[in-house]
This record gives C-alpha cells, structure tokens and sequence, in this order.
C-alpha cells in the first residue's frame, strides 16, 4: 500500500437476512483529499459508514486503517471521525461541553469538571472551525449550521483521528454556511487529513471532491478523479440512465382561479408577507436557512401564531392557529423533517398510511383489517412505493419511497393545497425526480402546491413563480420562465436593486 493510503477497504462483502448491502467493495482513501461517495439510497454508502467505524464487521474482506488490519486491532477505527447526517448533540448542555465529551478531551484528569478551563480550551478549536457562538451558549440556542460545525469539531477534537466521514453534512445549511463548511473541509485538507464526503447534491462534490467512488446496489461500479469526468456521467452511473438535466415539472396550464390570498401577513420571524396562489400552480419560496420560510407556511396551515394580517380560502376570510380545521378545508402541510415529524418510524408502511384514516377502517364492533389493506395497497400502486410488503417498518424504506408514503397519505383526504417544506432533503438524485413529477401531476389535477427549498435548482425546474425571502420579508416575485438562479441568488442574499 502507497503511505498516503491511510484507509483501504479490500473486497468487502456485507449480507444482512435477505440483502447483500456490499458486495466485493474495494475503496481506498487518501490523506489530503476530498474523497466522494455517491449513490441512490440503498446503495450501500450507509454499510459503508458502518464498516469504517467498527460498528459492523465485513463478513468478507479486509479494513486496512494506516496499513493495520483495524477488524484484528479495533483500537485502529480511532482514527477514524464519523459526523452523521443527523444532529446528535447534547442539546441542552454548552458548545464546550460537547465539544470535550467525554470529558477526558479536555485534556483534564479532574472528576470534576471545571467550566471555566473547559470554555478556556475550546476558543482555539472554535476558532479553527469558524464556529461564531461562544463556549458558554447553549446548543439548543445556536443555529443549525453552526451545530453542524460544532459536530464537526467535536468528532475531531479527539487527536488521533487522521480520517473525517461527512454525511450529507450540508442537508440543512443555507448557502452562505455551505461556503463556510467547505473553507472548514479545504483546511482539513491542508491538515494532511482524509476526507470522506458523502452527499445526494451532486454539484457540491464537483465543487469539493478530488475523486469520486460511485455505489449502486451495494456495489462498486465507478471510480474517477472528478476532473476526469462530468455531472451527465456520474447521474448515469447512479441511475442506470440518461437524465436530462434541462427537464422542467411545472405545470404549463394553470386556472385564473385564486384558491388562497396572503395580505400583510406578520408572525414568528417574519412580517408584511402579501401573495396569492392560483389552482393548479406550484409557488417556490426561496431563501436562505433563517429566512422565516417554514415559519410563513406554519403560520397559514396553523400551528404558529400571526402577529397580524388576513388570509382568505376560495374568497372567504380564514380564520388562523388551528390545524385541524386547516386541514379539514383541505390545505396539508408536509414538513421538512420527514423522519421526526412525517412518519412514524417503528410502524409499518400499511399503519403509516392508515393511521390517519382510523375513524373510517374502525367500525362500532370491529377493526376493518381488509378495508386498511386495500387503502395500503392503493397508495403503494398509485404513488410507485417500493416496499417489500406493507407489514416492512418505514424506518428501512429509503427517503424517496418515505416520502412517497407521506404524500400518498396526504392526498388520501383529497386536499386543495399542499405545502411542500424542503421536500427532497436528504433524498438521491433519480428518487427526486419522482417527487418532481409527483408534484406536477398532482398540479395538473388543480392542487395547489407551495414548495420551500433551500435548492434553487429545484425551484428552477419546479415552480411557476417563485418569491424570495430575506431576513422574514418579501424582496421580489419572479415568474420562473424568465429569471435564472443567479438572479433568485441575488435577491435571497439581499444585493438585489428592490
């Protein structure tokens, strides 16, 4: 093995009861490099993850970690920085607290744990990581992206780590902190430390990779230095097919017809918010993490307060704050958090689907099993849900089919709007366009959509109009057909002339 080859995985095969998640993998990684891993859900990038920590053992094939067998000395996978793409911090302790957890990071042989050394010794590394909160803040209190790079801190803090796994490290940043995580990912790389990048957003690793591995059905099936290939190729190789990258999903006839009237709207970190949502039109809201966005769609669906303003459904004054009768006049919201807040994670497809519609699958006396499977059915047919039963916990579907279920859900009670809040986070390339011409078809039938992204690609291909968001106000409204992103980028940053 060459000395910069810090980590090797030879021939890795992995089976769990009914799947192959790898078969004769073999990777290697690099000190100093951005090393990229891409493919669909279910194609093994999670396994893999597994494998270069310790928490699973390959049932074939060898880890090599610094040219040491790592399954024979596990004190090797030390070396080894792994920040899921899910935030796991202590929420309610401090930044330095979780920074040094455990507290023998510190550096401080005391039992007793003394806060003012311990906020003393994480400036210097909150200073490498760009991190602006204070030791002493409370995590809960601290934005989302600098928790993302406080997790980033903390799994490195540990000196003996010589390999850094990000997964889908960007899923819930803004622009402005992407460009700060990856000045954070090119000074790791000066540190002579490896980098393993994993994302769905395939413009991000031809902005931050050296080389790229693609997965697909737990097998390897390209390698390339990313100055050797193109974004065209790399889609064909995840997907099996050629995708068109210029394909639009909005809707090309839409009714006159104002199903929903936004006036001077005021809330929980927005205000004076004016718009109007046509049937049968998808209306993007663009902006950046911080925005108000969400906060905008809660208010009218009903779960956060307005401060002030009026809404009016099909020309009628709406009274808000209550989501059950949101929901009764037909307006759904799908929030962005898909697995906390979307599903429930223990149950299975069938109950996901159901577990909404009790009141018509129960009778006086009896439980209507065959009613609840032939609803469960209907969706999973209609909507394309690839599951290998009904009865499979949602947990171990990919996100695509995750969110196809929830959608398939929702539209069960024929609602007249749906807000969309960041509906492909998280999701792979070839499931996101299914979502993108889900959202069309259900336009094309006259629901009236609203889709929140932090992607303005997405919003490009997707929406008629899209209205952008800076510091919890309007700045402009845009008809797609005739702007480009650089003009929707503008506006969101705030350098736009209105």
């Amino acid at each position: 093995m060459e000395n910069q080859k810090i980590l090797v995985l030879e021939n890795i095969t992995k089976v769990y009861p009914g799947v192959v998640a790898l078969k004769n993998v073999s990777i290697s990684f690099e000190k100093g490099k951005v090393h990229c891993l891409m493919g669909e859900n279910g194609a093994g990038k999670s396994t893999i993850a597994r494998v270069l920590t310790g928490l699973r053992v390959p049932d074939e094939g060898k880890v090599y970690i610094d040219g040491v067998d790592a399954v024979k000395d596990k004190r090797m996978y030390q070396k080894v920085a792994y920040v899921p793409q899910e935030l796991d911090l202590f929420r309610s302790m401090t930044v330095a607290e979780n920074l040094f957890m455990p507290f023998g990071k510190s550096g401080s042989k005391s039992i007793f744990v003394n806060n003012r050394e311990l906020n003393k010794k994480a400036v210097p590394f909150l200073e490498k990581f760009h991190i602006t909160a204070k030791p002493s803040d409370i995590v809960e209190d601290i934005s989302v992206s600098e928790q993302q790079l406080l997790q980033i801190a903390r799994a490195i803090v540990f000196r003996e780590s010589e390999i850094v796994m990000l997964d889908e490290p960007t899923t819930s940043l803004g622009l402005q902190d992407i460009e700060r995580l990856f000045k954070v990912i090119h000074e790791l790389k000066a540190d002579n430390k490896a980098v393993i990048f994993v994302s769905h957003k395939i413009e991000e690793i031809f902005t931050i990779g050296d080389e790229i591995t693609v997965l697909s059905n737990g097998e390897k099936v390209a390698y390339s230095k990313i100055k050797d290939t193109n974004i065209p190729e790399v889609m064909q190789q995840m997907t099996g097919r050629n995708i068109d990258l210029s394909m639009t999903f909005y809707p090309e006839k839409i009714s006159d017809e104002i199903v929903l009237e936004v006036e001077n709207l005021s809330g929980e970190r927005f205000a004076d918010i004016s718009f109007k949502l046509k049937k049968g039109e998808i209306l993007g809201f663009a902006g950046l993490v911080g925005a108000g966005r969400s906060e905008i769609a809660q208010t009218i669906y009903g779960y956060l307060s307005a401060a002030k303003g009026n809404v009016s459904l099909y020309g009628k004054r709406y009274k808000l704050g209550n989501v059950s009768k949101s929901v009764k006049n037909g307006i759904v919201y799908l929030p962005e958090e898909r697995r906390t807040q979307g599903i429930f994670s223990i149950l299975s497809v069938k109950e996901n689907i159901t577990l909404p519609l009790l009141k018509q699958i129960i009778g006086e006396f009896t439980f209507a099993a065959k009613k609840e499977t032939t609803i469960a059915n209907g969706v999973v047919k209609d909507y394309d849900i690839k599951t290998p039963s009904l009865n499979k916990e949602i947990q171990f579907l990919s996100g695509g089919n995750q969110q196809k279920v929830i959608i398939g859900r929702s539209m069960i009670g024929k609602p007249k709007i749906i807000i969309f809040d960041e509906p492909t986070k998280g999701i792979d390339v070839g499931a996101k366009l299914e979502i993108y011409k889900l959202m069309k078809k259900l336009a094309d039938k006259g629901v009236s959509i609203i889709v929140i992204s932090s992607e303005l690609e997405e919003l490009v291909k997707c929406a008629n109009r899209i209205i952008t968001i800076y510091k919890g106000r309007k700045v402009e409204e845009f008809e797609t057909s005739k702007i480009g992103i650089k003009d929707i980028m503008h506006s969101i940053l705030g350098l736009s002339k209105n």
